[in-house]
């Protein structure tokens, strides 16, 4: 009874107050963690976030912060805790370090992966539905997690691409796209002519109402981008929304045929016609 007594008070004396101060860093890191967490989280319900669903994506990420960093701060918490009472760790942390380096070797991959989609994702490289090229493929992303990216192609195929593997991010449709239009024009034809009505096309396209929201910017058009021997291509840059440039291209040549027959302008690699003179009529005719 007075050993067990000693013992009591030796343990309050010495090793509560280890336990204590162990416990009170413990409950201090998972409320700092928690913080933190709760700031993403934050973060998800802003408008610095374009989509629901990467909103969805953010919070569901600082729940696997949280929980993954409740579980390490416990972790070793609880081998301090174990050490003060008089447990021998060193067979535990011997066979802990052995399994761990093991997991390690096989998981470096996924580890890879989910820290890289971690960043992917808190960065906003892309987003769900955004053009890219990544890891030599591109495609339409169709879904995003911390190991991977699926993109679909053009053709229909589906691209399963680990995060680790993504090195440089090529976003197609991030803010507004670039769209490059030449128009081939006979060479005889008169360039100031040609470059103010394309200008007058794209101004016209411009202020439509159906089309103002699909440009961001007015329409550029820089002159002749090529001359060849019977033909001169003329250049027509437009900033469009994400998507809508297939429809402005549409649009745009529509109109431009229009107005080039309507103008009398005729259009490249016009069908040439022989003249022969006599002499060389006489040359071309077939023996009698």
């Amino acid at each position: 009874m007075w050993q067990w007594r000693s013992d009591a008070l030796e343990f309050l004396h010495r090793d509560a107050p280890r336990i204590l101060l162990i416990l009170v860093v413990a409950i201090i890191l998972t409320r700092l963690l928690r913080i933190l967490t709760n700031r993403l989280h934050d973060i998800s319900k802003n408008d610095m976030v374009p989509t629901g669903l990467r909103a969805q994506q953010l919070s569901t990420l600082s729940g696997v912060i949280y929980g993954g960093g409740v579980f390490v701060i416990t972790f070793f918490a609880l081998l301090q805790i174990l050490s003060q009472v008089g447990v021998n760790m060193g067979p535990l942390l011997a066979s802990a370090g052995i399994a761990g380096l093991a997991i390690g070797f096989g998981a470096q991959t996924l580890v890879k992966d989910v820290i890289n989609g971690f960043f992917i994702l808190i960065e906003n490289h892309y987003d769900i539905g955004d053009v890219v090229k990544i890891a030599g493929v591109q495609g339409g992303v169709e879904k995003m997690t911390l190991r991977r990216t699926v993109l679909r192609d053009g053709d229909g195929s589906v691209h399963n691409v680990p995060n680790s593997e993504i090195k440089v991010v090529t976003n197609l449709t991030r803010d507004w796209t670039m769209l490059a239009m030449r128009f081939s024009v006979a060479y005889g034809e008169d360039s100031g002519k040609v470059i103010n009505l394309l200008k007058q096309v794209a101004s016209d396209l411009r202020t439509d109402p159906a089309f103002a929201n699909s440009l961001v910017a007015d329409p550029e058009v820089p002159g002749i981008d090529k001359v060849s021997g019977h033909e001169i291509e003329y250049l027509v840059l437009l900033k469009c929304r994400p998507g809508m440039q297939d429809n402005v291209a549409r649009e745009l040549r529509r109109r431009v045929k229009d107005a080039f027959a309507k103008n009398n302008i005729q259009p490249g690699d016009p069908a040439q016609t022989l003249v022969l003179d006599a002499v060389s009529a006489q040359r071309f005719r077939a023996p009698q």
